[in-house]
């Protein structure tokens, strides 16, 4: 503020120094640019739209969390729609959106999905819009009059119709014999397009003629794919979702617990591990799409590439959310830590490309990252680094530009600088034409205002008509400071104008521009996220590989089954401290069905998982726990291991077991699927259960060459004893190896060829400290069941039960009072003698 001073006395002084005053607050603290705040502002969801006709699929999905619409090519899908339940399962859309007009067997899947109790906090919206959103001819002109940030504005009409169809196929028919009928993808994204505008998904605030950002169209095929269901993801603990254990971050959701994907998730930047998870959920029997995950993996083991990955994976962790810096850029809403972060993840991306342009260009992902991380990404940082004024805009909290980009720009914000002194000067001319009892005043400037002479509140001032000023208008009281225009701040008005308007809207522009810039090379800022991540989930899988003592797995198209050469299960071997390897061998037409006895507690269940792992890691393209893997054309997964308990389903657990899970099995496992088993049949009768338990391993034995690979751990030995299965080939009948040591069991915990002869449960008993007695007496009554001899309960413990009734039949008497007029002991030895003496005898 420019201002004239006082003494003490009230005299008027000379001149004093001051600077120019805005009111505007001042700057709050601006967010660091790692960005990691932004990165977890907005919980992702997506919105999924569906049509299925004639059995074949399409679909097309939005995510908010990179803004981009995925779509997968038609694929074929039974009538009970298990690829739609499987994409369901993966993405657990916000909404499903379908035609009104659909197949009955859609409806009747959509009724179930809205009606699901127990999914209820992930119940989907079920949106159904009108038929003719879904036309044909309507999509492709809904597809083609998008406005794409991803598409430059250069483009015509032409060239904007080939690039889209170059991503989309707008024209691709069904093979024969099928029907020559249009794919219904273009019309799953056309209906899709008609809801995101119609919900304006993500820009419900923003003003109607801006249009949800669309940063790209990703294609997903879910073909090669290896089926698992949820209920194995969770049995063989690939994922375990825990609360958090802070109270600070409980309402934050939940947190990985000891899990496979927790052990082997070493990503260094968010969507690596987003793309690790999505790897996870859809593993594949694609030899090329493995073998290429592999070779990476492989060159980052050998020694003399450890400083290369250590270095690599520094680079990555600048490697931040890019699709929310363009979406905000979309909608004019960036920030100054977003040009900070895009700062850094460009020159880290042209960091990543410079190494990989060393490496062995036989590999396709560093051949990849070399060729695609274009000259773009080098404009990209150059405009940013040579405009931006990093330091300038977060001291002012907003965009601002180096020097020497804009002349006028330049010359406001000189004359800006220089208004104190200037202003300084204007207020002591002022203050010579003021009256003489105004011992003080002051110039300001206030943006989007102007100039104002500034007076101090006189004792006299006390009316509204004292404060006006022969010569000055006044304009408002503030602080008991008078505010005038004189004709000299009108003068300044028409000389300097809003100064700090001016600049702030020009920076304004060049940020504008900055941002068109960017926008028009989106392209290859997502490119970068897809290599980058890549790379990353292949670096963190090395990493852990590296640090476990993992091996790579062979694939054998020809193999229908696994071998596993001295396996390690990856997470028990990491809490046990020693861990006992097994080999695990199934293929061709011998030991298809592996029944595996064995004491409780000697590692049947623990091998089952083992083998269920060591097939998974192999089909995310990992290196497994295991001296030598082999993993054939494996189609499926499926597990009987834990029994899943539900209140809200009103089914036992029995019929869970047999429901969700065996019935799976059954009716969908062939020749190439891996079935596992644990104790079915032990939550019902015993014979029944035993019952069940053969007839299932019969009806897939009766399957001859097409049986599935089956591994059953069971304490049934009379499976074996009786015998209930067949003799043959497809049977093998392993044990876990023991010994006895006296008394005790010990335990080796090795699968060897064979049948165990007892379950051991008493040893178990023994070492959960159930009392001696109570184990003797369960061994006795166990060999009277085999022998078939009938069961008399103990005479001791007969003998103990009469002395303990005729002791209460005593006490009771005793307490009788015999001289009480109204006792009558008639009625005493009819309701407690004679019961209790028959009792006794």
């Amino acid at each position: 503020m420019a201002s004239v001073g006082t003494t003490a006395g009230g005299t008027r002084q000379g001149p004093g120094a001051g600077a120019a005053a805005a009111s505007f607050p001042s700057p709050a603290p601006v967010p660091g640019p790692a960005g990691a705040e932004d990165d977890a502002e907005e919980p992702a969801e997506t919105h999924l739209c569906v049509l299925w006709s004639a059995g074949c699929l399409g679909l097309a999905y939005y995510d908010t969390g990179d803004s981009a619409v995925h779509f997968m090519p038609d694929a074929p899908d039974r009538e009970s729609l298990q690829l739609l339940q499987r994409v369901l399962d993966e993405i657990s859309p916000r909404s499903v959106v379908t035609s009104a007009k659909q197949d009955e067997n859609m409806t009747r899947f959509l009724g179930k999905l809205a009606s699901q109790e127990h999914g209820e906090p992930k119940r989907p919206e079920i949106i159904f819009l009108p038929s003719v959103d879904f036309g044909l001819e309507i999509s492709k002109q809904r597809l083609l009059s998008g406005n794409y940030s991803f598409i430059p504005d250069s483009m015509t009409t032409t060239e904007k119709i080939l690039f889209l169809s170059s991503i989309i196929p707008f024209d691709c028919l069904l093979m024969p014999p099928a029907p020559l009928l249009i794919l219904s993808q273009v019309r799953a994204l056309g209906g899709l397009l008609k809801f995101l505008g119609r919900r304006r998904i993500g820009v419900e605030l923003e003003d109607y003629n801006v249009s949800v950002p669309i940063l790209g169209f990703k294609k997903f095929v879910l073909t090669h794919l290896v089926s698992i269901d949820q209920d194995t993801y969770s049995v063989l603990q690939i994922f375990k979702s825990e609360s958090h254990p802070s109270v600070y971050k409980v309402a934050s959701g939940l947190k990985e617990g000891l899990s496979l994907f927790g052990i082997l998730n070493r990503c260094r930047c968010k969507w690596g591990e987003k793309l690790l998870r999505l790897w996870f959920t859809r593993p594949t029997h694609d030899l090329g799409e493995l073998n290429s995950r592999l070779d990476v993996i492989q060159f980052f083991l050998l020694p003399q590439n450890l400083d290369m990955a250590q270095m690599l994976h520094r680079l990555l962790g600048h490697i931040k959310n890019v699709p929310l810096i363009l979406k905000r850029m979309k909608l004019s809403h960036t920030k100054v830590s977003d040009w900070q972060v895009l700062y850094k993840t460009v020159y880290s991306a042209l960091g990543l490309r410079d190494a990989c342009r060393s490496l062995p260009q036989s590999i396709q992902l560093f051949r990849d990252i070399a060729q695609e991380f274009s000259d773009d990404l080098h404009h990209i940082a150059s405009l940013i680094g040579k405009v931006v004024d990093f330091e300038g805009s977060l001291a002012a909290n907003r965009f601002t530009v180096l020097p020497n980009i804009d002349p006028e720009i330049d010359e406001r914000k000189r004359r800006l600088a220089g208004l104190p002194s200037f202003l300084t000067e204007v207020a002591r001319k002022e203050l010579e034409n003021l009256d003489c009892r105004i011992p003080s005043c002051s110039v300001i400037y206030i943006p989007l205002i102007g100039f104002l002479l500034s007076i101090p509140r006189l004792p006299s001032m006390v009316a509204a008509s004292d404060f006006e000023i022969e010569g000055l208008d006044f304009m408002f009281l503030s602080e008991e400071k008078l505010h005038y225009r004189s004709a000299r701040t009108k003068e300044l008005d028409a000389l300097l104008g809003d100064l700090h308007c001016d600049i702030r809207d020009q920076e304004t522009l060049l940020m504008y521009q900055l941002q068109c810039q960017v926008l028009a090379r989106a392209a290859v800022l997502t490119r970068v996220l897809d290599l980058a991540s890549r790379l990353d989930v292949l670096l963190a899988l090395a990493s852990a590989a590296r640090d476990y003592g993992y091996s790579r797995p062979r694939y054998s198209p020809r193999l229908f089954g696994v071998r596993i050469q001295n396996g390690r299960h990856p997470l028990m071997e990491l809490c046990a401290r020693t861990f006992v390897p097994n080999s695990a061998e199934c293929g061709g037409d011998k030991g298809r069905v592996r029944v595996i006895t064995g004491p409780n507690s000697s590692g049947k269940s623990i091998y089952l998982k083992q083998v269920g792992l060591i097939t998974f890691m192999a089909l995310v393209g990992s290196f497994v726990p295991a001296e030598e893997a082999e993993i054939g054309a494996v189609d499926a997964i499926f597990t009987r291991i834990h029994s899943c308990e539900s209140i809200s389903l009103g089914l036992s657990t029995f019929m869970i077991d047999l429901n969700q899970q065996v019935a799976k099995a059954v009716n969908n496992a062939t020749e190439r699927s891996l079935v596992l088993i644990d104790e079915f049949g032990k939550g019902t009768n015993t014979v029944d259960g035993l019952a069940l338990l053969a007839a299932v391993l019969r009806h897939w034995l009766a399957l001859g060459p097409t049986c599935p690979h089956v591994f059953v751990a069971t304490n049934f030995l009379s499976l074996v004893q009786l015998p209930l299965l067949p003799q043959g080939p497809l049977v093998q009948y392993l044990t876990m190896e023991t010994c006895e040591d006296g008394n005790d069991l010990v335990f080796f915990y090795r699968v060897c060829e064979g049948v165990a002869n007892a379950s051991h449960a008493s040893h178990t008993a023994a070492q959960a400290r159930l009392p001696d007695k109570l184990i003797a007496r369960g061994k006795e009554v166990s060999d009277l069941i085999r022998s078939g001899k009938p069961i008399k309960p103990l005479k001791e413990l007969l003998k103990e039960k009469q002395m303990e009734n005729c002791q209460t039949l005593v006490d009771k008497f005793l307490k009788l009072d015999l001289e009480d007029p109204n006792l009558d002991l008639d009625i005493f030895m009819r309701q407690e003698v004679l019961p209790a003496a028959t009792t006794i005898l």
